[in-house]
C-alpha cells in the first residue's frame, strides 16, 4: 500500500552530496512532480550540488555549507522550525545526514532498508523503502517515488541552463567536426584512469575526425592530471579543465558528441541531457553507479578483479562489493577503449544519419 493515494502537501529531500547522486536524485523528484505537481518540495544539498540544481523549477533548495561545522545544522533546523511536511525522504546513508534529519518535522522519515541503509542510518528513520531488484543507485532512489504513490518511474529530467550558457557551449563546440568531451578526473584519484590512456584515445579521437575537449573542476590535482594528458598528446586538445561552472559544464556536455568519462559527476550529467557516455570502471560494479541509459558502452575490468580477488562468482557477491586494489583501473586496456569508442561513434553516426 503506498503511502499516500493523494498528492501530499509538502516534501523534505536530503540528499546533500555527490553531483552524480543528485542528479539521479532529480529524476526521482521530477517523477513526483509530473504526479502531483502541487506538492511543494523543498530539498537539502550541499554547495557544489546547489551550484548545479538551485533552480530545479518548483523545488525549493535549501543549502547545507558542511564547512560551517554545528552551524550547517542549526541554520537548517532555524530556517524549519516552524514547519511540517508530510515525508522526509532521508536519502543519504551517511552520519551527517542523519544528524540533520533530527532537527526535522515529519510525518514519516523515509529511509533505506537494511540491504542498502549505512552509517546506522535505519536508527534515523521509521519507514524503510524496500530495495528494487536492479542494484542501479537510480533505481534505488525511484523506490522512495513509488513507496509514497508514484505510478511513473521513467527517469527524466529538466536541469535548467540559461541561454548565456547555452551560447557559450554552442561556440566552444565545433560545429563542423563531432566532439568528445573527456571528463579524466573523479573526486577520488584512485577512479582516475591512467595519463597514458587518455591522451592514446585523444589522439585516436582526433584522428578520427573529432574535436577534443577536457573538462574538469577547479582543483589542482586535477588541472594538474589535465597538463599531463595534454602533455602527451600529439593532437593537443583543448583543456577547459577549471574553466566552466557546473552548469557551463552541463551545457558543454550537452553539446558534445560523446563523453568519456571514469565513475564521476559529468557521466551522469551527461545521462540527464540525452549525451551518449562511455564510463570507465574498475572499482564499483558499474551495474550499480555505471551511466544510466549507457551501460552497454561501459569499459568495465570490475567483474574480473573483483572475482579473483575475493574468489567468488560476482553473483554471490553484495550488491556494493568494491574492489580495493590501487592499480585497478591500469588494468583497463587502451585497445579495449578504442574500441568501444569506435563502435560508440559509428553508432552515433548511423543514428545521425537517419534523422
Amino acid at each position: 500500500m503506498p503511502l499516500f493515494l493523494r498528492a501530499p502537501e509538502a516534501l523534505c529531500l536530503i540528499r546533500l552530496s555527490a553531483i552524480g547522486d543528485c542528479v539521479h536524485a532529480v529524476a526521482m523528484v521530477q517523477a513526483i512532480q509530473r504526479q502531483w505537481p502541487q506538492t511543494k518540495i523543498t530539498w537539502i544539498m550541499g554547495k557544489a550540488e546547489a551550484s548545479l540544481l538551485h533552480d530545479l523549477p518548483g523545488v525549493e533548495v535549501i543549502i547545507f555549507d558542511k564547512a560551517a561545522g554545528l552551524r550547517a545544522y542549526t541554520s537548517i533546523w532555524q530556517q524549519l522550525r516552524h514547519r511540517r511536511f508530510d515525508a522526509l525522504l532521508h536519502m543519504q546513508s551517511a552520519l551527517r545526514a542523519s544528524l540533520l534529519s533530527l532537527g526535522i518535522k515529519a510525518g514519516k522519515t523515509l529511509g533505506f532498508d537494511q540491504q542498502r541503509a549505512g552509517d546506522g542510518q535505519s536508527l534515523f528513520t521509521n519507514h524503510k523503502v524496500p530495495s528494487p531488484q536492479s542494484p542501479h543507485v537510480l533505481d534505488g532512489f525511484m523506490a522512495f517515488a513509488a513507496e509514497l504513490g508514484v505510478h511513473d518511474l521513467t527517469p527524466q529530467w529538466h536541469i535548467p541552463i540559461t541561454e548565456a550558457d547555452h551560447a557559450w557551449a554552442k561556440q566552444t563546440v565545433s560545429g563542423e567536426k563531432p566532439t568528445l568531451l573527456i571528463a579524466p578526473s573523479a573526486s577520488k584519484a584512485y577512479k582516475n584512469w591512467t595519463q597514458e590512456g587518455y591522451a592514446a584515445l585523444a589522439d585516436h579521437a582526433a584522428t578520427q575526425g573529432f574535436h577534443v575537449i577536457l573538462c574538469g573542476g577547479p582543483a589542482l590535482q586535477e588541472k594538474q592530471f589535465a597538463e599531463a594528458i595534454s602533455a602527451l598528446c600529439q593532437h593537443k586538445p583543448v583543456n577547459l579543465v577549471g574553466q566552466t561552472t557546473l552548469k557551463r559544464l552541463l551545457a558543454l556536455i550537452q553539446q558534445a558528441t560523446v563523453v568519456l568519462a571514469p565513475d564521476t559527476g559529468p557521466a551522469h550529467m551527461a545521462t540527464a541531457v540525452g549525451t551518449p557516455v562511455i564510463g570507465l570502471y574498475a572499482h564499483h560494479n558499474p551495474e550499480r553507479t555505471g551511466p544510466y541509459f549507457c551501460r552497454a558502452y561501459i569499459v568495465s575490468v570490475y567483474q574480473t578483479l573483483i572475482e579473483a580477488q575475493t574468489g567468488k562468482p560476482m553473483a554471490q557477491l553484495a550488491w556494493r562489493t568494491r574492489l580495493k586494489q590501487a592499480d585497478a583501473m591500469q588494468h583497463i586496456r587502451i585497445a579495449d577503449v578504442k574500441q568501444r569508442f569506435d563502435e560508440v561513434a559509428a553508432k552515433i553516426k548511423e543514428s545521425r544519419s537517419h534523422e
